[in-house]
């Protein structure tokens, strides 16, 4: 049998190597965010897609005013990148006319599918739908003059590979645009602080911010463009 000397010495060794384990627990669970990727995000959208084109969306996020300070002109390309129903692909399509282009980028093959048929039926021969990747839009390179994610950032799990592979197809001074909602990120809204952060990590400074879009103030227009 043990003496009582040592039944001490043993317990007291038990506890400082369970506290040594237990800080290490701690210390090795927490998330690591720094570099936004892997971070909390909404699940994508797969539902009816027509919820989109609600009446009055227009004057409520102030679409007209979101283009011009993105410059969306006749003859410029734009990407809207998480397009979903198409609402903002056709509305750029008609301001940037037949000479221009409007690519409608998003994961979901049901999405493109239904902006093909949107745009026949709308008669806007300038809008190309394109089948992207998680982290990779897939637009042709010195293409964009112009780049919406609406409604979108919250739900990509990897946005500073997604911008990276974004900046081969931007045209000098190009302009990207962010509107979003504060949240945590699974509640289909995103700090603004984190994209400004993951935007810099990717190589992009802001330009200016917004918090006209939505009467409430909760959502924030972000402009960036790519660093030289």
């Amino acid at each position: 049998m043990p003496t009582s000397g040592f039944r001490v010495l043993l317990f007291s060794l038990l506890l400082s190597v369970g506290g040594l384990a237990g800080v290490f627990a701690q210390t090795s669970t927490q998330p690591t965010e720094e570099s936004g990727q892997h971070r909390r995000t909404s699940e994508p959208y797969t539902g009816d897609l027509s919820i989109f084109d609600s009446p009055g969306r227009d004057d409520r996020l102030h679409v007209n005013r979101v283009m011009d300070i993105l410059g969306i002109a006749p003859g410029k390309t734009v990407a809207d990148i998480g397009a979903g129903s198409g609402w903002f692909t056709v509305r750029a399509a008609r301001r940037v006319g037949e000479h221009g282009i409007v690519y409608a980028v998003d994961i979901n093959p049901e999405a493109t599918r239904y902006i093909d048929e949107r745009a026949r039926k709308e008669q806007l021969h300038n809008v190309k739908t394109i089948l992207s990747k998680p982290d990779a839009p897939l637009l042709p390179p010195d293409s964009v003059d112009s780049v919406l994610l609406l409604k979108t950032y919250h739900e990509v799990a990897e946005p500073v590979t997604l911008l990276r592979n974004l900046r081969n197809s931007l045209r000098p001074g190009a302009k990207i645009g962010v509107i979003d909602r504060n949240g945590n990120g699974e509640n289909h809204g995103i700090n603004r602080e984190i994209v400004i952060h993951e935007a810099s990590e990717a190589g992009y400074r802001l330009l200016a911010h917004y918090d006209f879009v939505k009467d409430d103030k909760m959502d924030y227009f972000l402009i960036f463009t790519a660093q030289p």
